[in-house]
């Protein structure tokens, strides 16, 4: 039903002075549209568009989904995919939103407020058998049109360290998606948790670019990004250019996400899979990997789903292995909302030129990384070969099949942990760290034996099948000459 079109609210005369309020209600059958747009027709000399919404909730048999319901708005350029017409979003999280030209609620974009059919797109995210039932309350308020600030976006780069490691945190949330914690608060909560860089990782809005001013320092750097959250899974769009907005209206089955994996590098971004065997509706990765940039194996405290994940991810290296294509990077994020979730738990360690967006994503790319479940953790893996041949993590040791390599690892910061040492045939050597968590371990083999090497640091296992929770763990360093 068109905005001009329908009826005011039950006991509202149309709106107070100098506002028209108008109400919309329909019900939504299973199998609707994952979007529906309600058209919204703004008339000259609107100043702010207020919007409110609720929708039914039935009790639903055992073992199925109820209604949810998610919210957001296009303005009069149109819903199209990927066009400019994206005003906001704020998915579940909220019940009422505004946007005029100098304000609007977190997750919803400040600018003009055009004449024209502007459009609220409602989400049914899962509809219980009864269907689901949608009140929606818009209101126009007319005045002046207001300035819209310039946005003042974070600087890409920060003083670092030169070349060295630096410390990470990809997918946080703040109030400006479902996150209850201010960009203010995440800043501190960084700095706190020993970080260099953090990525704004909002779903499906842009909002917090702008957010930051001030936040920022010689010692954090703040990448903006976005999480895009589809039917089908979820990926962070890591460090791309402040504004631009990824879209998500899309499953796996509309063949569409090279499209949009295309556009996020387009916008200087890498793309990150996220938690891609976690539990909720929705989260499951089903677009594949070809379009990865790099996977995150690690989503907050270490679970049963990171296992999962961490073994479909090792299980791709073996590809590399006689040079068959680029190989996954691996890292690992908080995906912090709100308290107790921990900012930097886990944290992605990159080796990185300098403290600056191209540099960091230019280290996860190479496969630069190791990841830690805290800044208490600290790492350094090698492998050397018999004449001084030396490789990193992420590299090659390129020596014949038959040469006695050396895998160390030194590790600080892990107390109660045991090493392990990975290979393409599974785990082949594992000893505890002493008491102190302090401590070097090393083991030999050969590239005939092993086509690669990683180490992972473990404290002990708390759930019987399954190895202990991870403290720290590395990417690989690969092993011999191409064919060898």
């Amino acid at each position: 039903m068109s905005f001009a079109d329908a009826a005011p609210a039950a006991g509202q005369p149309g709106g107070g002075p100098g506002e028209q309020t108008r109400r919309v209600t329909g019900h939504l059958p299973t199998g609707a549209p994952d979007f529906v747009y309600l058209p919204v027709d703004v008339p000259h000399g609107v100043r702010e568009i207020a919007v409110s919404y609720s929708y039914d909730r039935p009790a639903v048999p055992e073992g199925t989904a109820g209604n949810a319901c998610d919210i957001g708005i296009f303005d009069e350029r149109g819903t199209d995919l990927g066009g400019a017409g994206f005003r906001g979003w704020s998915g579940g999280a909220r019940t009422e939103f505004f946007l005029r030209a100098d304000e609007a609620t977190p997750g919803y974009l400040p600018g003009p407020v055009n004449a024209g059919t502007w459009h609220l797109a409602l989400g049914p995210y899962t509809v219980a058998p009864q269907g689901l039932s949608y009140d929606v309350t818009i209101t126009l308020r007319y005045g002046p049109r207001g300035h819209t600030p310039t946005p003042v976006h974070p600087p890409e780069r920060a003083r670092g360290r030169g070349r060295a490691w630096y410390r990470g945190d990809s997918h946080l949330h703040s109030v400006h998606s479902d996150g209850k914690r201010t960009p203010a608060q995440i800043a501190a909560l960084a700095r706190a948790a020993g970080l260099d860089f953090i990525n704004t990782s909002e779903h499906n809005t842009t909002s917090s670019h702008r957010a930051w001013e001030g936040l920022w320092g010689d010692d954090l750097l703040i990448l903006t990004g976005e999480e895009v959250t589809t039917r089908n899974g979820h990926v962070v769009a890591m460090g791309t250019d402040p504004g631009v907005f990824i879209d998500w209206r899309y499953r796996a089955r509309d063949n569409a996400f090279g499209k949009y994996a295309r556009a996020i590098r387009r916008a200087g971004g890498l793309v990150i899979p996220a938690h891609p065997h976690a539990t909720c509706i929705g989260c499951n990765w089903k677009f594949g990997l070809n379009d990865a940039d790099a996977v995150e194996v690690w989503n907050g405290p270490y679970t049963p789903d990171d296992e999962v994940t961490l073994a479909e991810w090792d299980n791709t290296l073996v590809a590399h292995t006689h040079g068959r294509g680029d190989w996954l990077p691996a890292v690992g994020h908080s995906d912090a909302h709100r308290d107790p979730d921990v900012v930097g738990l886990p944290q992605t360690v990159v080796l990185a030129d300098d403290l600056s967006r191209r540099a960091l994503q230019d280290g996860i790319r190479a496969g630069r990384v190791w990841i830690a479940e805290s800044s208490k953790v600290d790492l350094a893996f090698s492998v050397t070969g018999e004449r001084g041949e030396h490789a990193g993590i992420g590299e090659r040791l390129a020596v014949p099949a038959t040469t006695q390599v050396t895998a160390q690892l030194k590790v600080t910061g892990a107390p109660g942990c045991a090493v392990s040492f990975i290979t393409d045939q599974g785990r082949l050597y594992t000893a505890p760290l002493p008491p102190s968590g302090e401590g070097t371990v090393s083991w030999r083999t050969t590239p005939g034996y092993a086509a690669y090497i990683r180490a992972e640091v473990r404290h002990p296992a708390t759930t019987a099948g399954l190895p202990g929770p991870m403290a720290a763990m590395t990417n690989p360093v690969f092993l011999g000459t191409w064919g060898s």
